[in-house]
């Protein structure tokens, strides 16, 4: 049979004003009938392009310049834009990747579902609500009937999720465009988005286009794969055959930069060194020979042709042979050596958001962010905080920082109180505490260049003379890795990861010796993330810093964390040693998160499949009684409801909070 999708020799160009960038070129892929494609690459290289393309959606300064897109037999690029959208939307589908940017604020989500039925099927507005309602049952969504008639704003990430993979698949398409569909999700909500695209493809027999960074999600959820790298193939495999087979060594620079739980040994990350190409200029040669450790002079004067080993297919003269050995360097985790000095310590920690109604705005009711936390982090550690979005995390790094007042509890400092009687820290406590912010982009001033980002806290408490803080600035720079012309630069001219260097460089300008870095890396490629990464524990041996790393990624946490604690609904509910926790859960939510982490190996994803934590997390105004989790605990019983669990010891520095825990309870000698 004929493959539901063709896409040949494409090319794709962007005008500028006085340029012409070639976003993709020579691109070639080929999709069945319920098959699913991962196409994987770093951002820029033409991934989201080439699906816009298919759906004839790229912007207007763009076109396709050359190559043809068949789709179920019919040619779409020459394909007259009014007969286009009788197929945009019903034979091809797309899931953009922020969905709360592609939903309509002011319309109820039962009226944006059944657009388009009514649209291409001129169904009524009754048959469009039964269709809507159908398909949010087909996706999980919770309370369905309910949904219909609430707006986007109404709803968390993973559910908006849900509604837009509801809106692609009420016209039933052949063809549909996952474009990053989860990139920005819980990694429990990202499983349970996955599992549901992977039933319905099956169910529905639809070809998908899985677009994304992330090679431990296209692991357990593709068929085959295709790598593309400055907007052309680099390599395509099945799933299985590439994984363990690749031969193009940006492939293997790509897994081998990821953070893997699977790693009995924690290692330095390989990071990919530069940058992508500029992709308005002339390339000349193979475009990753800049960055290839492999290249030699024929790389830089030779474009390599595609060469295909049966069905393996590759773009390389000098490829490799399967994922890249792992070269373990001790004294980069080395934590013998470590301070066992206590740096700070919470006790009694509580956050409570007044919730305010009525004519006079009277407190009705609270939002319970975080519930009697007690922890403490020793000088030079990174303490992890793992959890669902909504558990208090990025509360507590808040309230660490000074940034939230306490409701309650107190914070200790090298043993002295830093909260004074209104639970607010004192000003001469700031300085040692520092945060890096989740997007730097919308935490670093537009209006500011970089010189002033970074000098703002110097000049603020007065440090030295101008010339001694301009010097400052460049010893930040450089400790970052950024040039010094980038001090006249402002935050817009930077790209993503080069942001979060700008905003780790002012979080250290004052010498703080404590960084509470909140979901850093999330938005991140795993290229640039792996430089982050390496950049954070280089400057923690050498200036002894002691981080709070928030974050919902597992794999992450586990690289870097000497010690976890994972939160549910404002509550530690597990803390210890990073190989206690991650490797001997004792608790069911742990090991839930634990299940839902994309593994980057196809055949231990798939074992995965469906295991991780489902529901939903209720709400913190009106939590559950008892254990908070019950609601979606497997080994619930009546006792979790009467009876709220007290923490047990499962190991020297090991403890969980559940009445029924995976492990047995230890006794631990005073």
């Amino acid at each position: 049979m004929a493959p539901l999708l063709v896409v040949d020799d494409l090319k794709v160009q962007f005008a500028g004003r006085s340029m012409l960038a070639t976003a993709v070129d020579n691109f070639s892929l080929a999709i069945n009938a319920g098959e699913s494609v991962g196409l994987v690459g770093e951002s820029g290289c033409g991934k989201t392009t080439t699906g816009l393309s298919i759906m004839r959606l790229l912007p207007t300064n763009a076109k396709i310049a050359q190559g043809t897109i068949t789709l179920d037999g019919l040619e779409l690029t020459s394909l007259p834009e009014k007969e286009m959208r009788r197929h945009r939307g019903k034979t091809v589908a797309l899931i953009p990747q922020d969905p709360m940017s592609s939903l309509n604020p002011t319309m109820k989500i039962g009226t944006q579902i059944g657009e388009g039925l009514r649209i291409h099927e001129g169904a009524s507005e009754e048959q469009a609500r039964e269709r809507a309602l159908e398909v949010l049952e087909m996706v999980e969504m919770p309370r369905p009937a309910e949904r219909l008639d609430q707006y986007p704003f109404e709803l968390s990430g993973g559910l908006r999720q849900r509604v837009i993979i509801a809106m692609a698949l009420v016209c039933k398409p052949k063809l549909l465009i996952a474009d990053e569909p989860t990139t920005a999700l819980d990694v429990t909500i990202q499983a349970q988005i996955l599992d549901i695209i992977d039933r319905l493809r099956s169910e529905l027999n639809m070809g998908l286009l899985l677009i994304t960074h992330d090679m431990g999600v296209i692991a357990g959820r593709t068929d085959r794969v295709v790598v593309m790298y400055a907007g052309e193939r680099a390599e395509g495999a099945s799933t299985g055959d590439l994984f363990h087979s690749m031969r193009h060594p940006y492939s293997q620079a790509l897994l081998a930069s990821m953070p893997n739980l699977e790693n009995t040994t924690k290692h330095e990350l390989a990071s990919i060194a530069g940058m992508p190409p500029d992709l308005t200029k002339e390339i000349v040669g193979c475009p990753f020979a800049p960055r290839c450790s492999r290249a030699q002079d024929r790389c830089h004067v030779e474009d390599p042709p595609l060469t295909f080993d049966g069905d393996h297919s590759y773009a390389c003269f000098f490829p490799v042979n399967g994922p890249a050995p792992v070269e373990v360097k001790a004294e980069f985790f080395d934590s013998s050596s470590r301070s066992l000095k206590e740096i700070i310590r919470v006790e009694g920690l509580v956050k409570e958001f007044p919730i305010k109604g009525g004519l006079v705005r009277h407190k009705v009711g609270a939002i319970q962010a975080v519930s009697n936390v007690d922890f403490s982090i020793a000088e030079g550690e990174t303490f992890g905080l793992v959890g669902e979005s909504g558990c208090g995390k990025t509360t507590i790094g808040r309230m660490l920082v000074g940034i939230e007042t306490l409701t309650a509890g107190q914070i200790y400092f090298d043993d002295r109180l830093v909260t004074d009687e209104k639970l607010k820290m004192s000003k001469e406590d700031y300085r040692q505490r520092q945060m890096m912010f989740q997007d730097p982009y919308s935490s670093l001033d537009p209006r500011m260049s970089v010189n002033d980002i970074i000098g703002e806290p110097l000049l603020v408490q007065r440090e030295g003379t101008k010339v001694e803080r301009q010097r400052r600035i460049y010893e930040l720079l450089d400790i970052v890795g950024l040039n010094h012309q980038a001090a006249n630069r402002y935050p817009h001219e930077f790209s993503g990861g080069q942001r979060q260097r700008i905003g780790l460089a002012r979080a250290l300008a004052l010498n703080p010796r404590l960084i509470v870095a909140d979901e850093p890396v999330s938005a991140l490629d795993v290229s640039v993330q792996a430089q982050i990464l390496n950049l954070m524990k280089n400057l923690q041996r050498e200036q002894n810093l002691s981080y709070v790393f928030v974050s919902h990624d597992l794999a992450v946490v586990y690289y870097m964390a000497n010690s976890i604690a994972v939160m549910y609904l404002g509550k530690i509910v597990e803390i210890g040693d990073a190989e206690s926790v991650f490797r001997r859960p004792a608790h069911h939510y742990t090991q839930g998160l634990l299940d839902a982490v994309p593994v980057p190996d196809p055949a231990e994803a798939r074992k995965k499949r469906g295991l991780q934590v489902r529901g939903e997390l209720p709400s913190p105004i009106n939590p559950p009684s008892g254990c908070r989790f019950r609601t979606r605990c497997p080994r619930a019983e009546a006792l979790c409801a009467e009876a709220e669990p007290a923490m047990t010891s499962f190991g020297e520095r090991h403890q969980a909070a559940c009445h029924f825990p995976l492990r047995t309870p230890v006794s631990i000698s005073k």
